[in-house]
């Protein structure tokens, strides 16, 4: 069936090629693609790719890491037991491999003249902060959350010294939130599983007395919806 959308999906998606890829955690695959198609994107820190996964007509969204407007865009996947077809593209995509995705897109964005930058997330919002993080000069006032399984899950991260790791089943995000108690006046990107981004979205709006404007959100999975990867 993708071979006979060919032509369709020409003019529908961008295409690459995978020249790298490595762990980069104990549970994330950097893979990286380039290709002359993937040259003069206009990218914002924190945009994502749909790529095409499976049998090529499976999409998946993917933040991007990093992105080389030479033609070049890092993505990071997360393993986990049980995945569904991304996670198993992620594993097992090899140097070489042709790659079909959709132009970058998303509004949830590094917000660059903010008073101070607040992140609050997991795994599977860490590499969108990357992007933010990394794109920030060094006298920007930053703080934040980050959840993982393990410390061995702890993408590297700009900035990690600036943020507070917790390990998931201590102290929950909501918590961890309320002790570092950000002031109002900055802009906090919360991502993550749903109903905990709605809950520290709470805490921050509630508590802490920030303009909900102010609170970015992004929910990249829920429980047992698929697609979300």
């Amino acid at each position: 069936m993708a071979a006979l959308l060919s032509p369709l999906l020409d003019l529908l998606t961008l295409q690459g090629t995978v020249t790298e890829t490595e762990p980069v955690a104990a549970r994330l695959r950097r893979i990286r693609v380039e290709g002359e198609g993937l040259s003069g994107l206009s990218v914002r820190p924190g945009q994502q790719v749909r790529v095409m996964v499976g049998d090529g007509l499976t999409l998946r969204t993917y933040s991007i890491r990093h992105y080389d407007p030479e033609g070049a865009v890092e993505l990071c996947v997360l393993g986990h037991p049980g995945g569904g077809p991304g996670a198993r593209w992620g594993s097992s995509a090899t140097v070489g491999d042709r790659v079909r995705m959709r132009k970058p897109e998303g509004t949830f964005t590094l917000r660059p003249d903010a008073a101070h930058h607040v992140f609050v997330g997991e795994e599977t919002a860490s590499v969108a902060f990357g992007a933010m993080l990394g794109a920030l000069p060094d006298g920007a006032r930053i703080s934040g959350c980050i959840e993982t399984e393990t410390a061995a899950d702890r993408l590297p991260l700009p900035y990690a010294d600036r943020l507070d790791w917790i390990i998931r089943n201590g102290t929950s995000l909501p918590e961890a939130v309320r002790r570092l108690a950000p002031e109002p006046g900055g802009i906090a990107y919360v991502a993550g599983e749903a109903r905990t981004v709605q809950h520290v979205r709470q805490v921050l709006v509630r508590e802490a007395g920030w303009d909900r404007r102010a609170v970015l959100t992004k929910p990249f999975w829920t429980p047992g919806k698929r697609g979300l990867e």
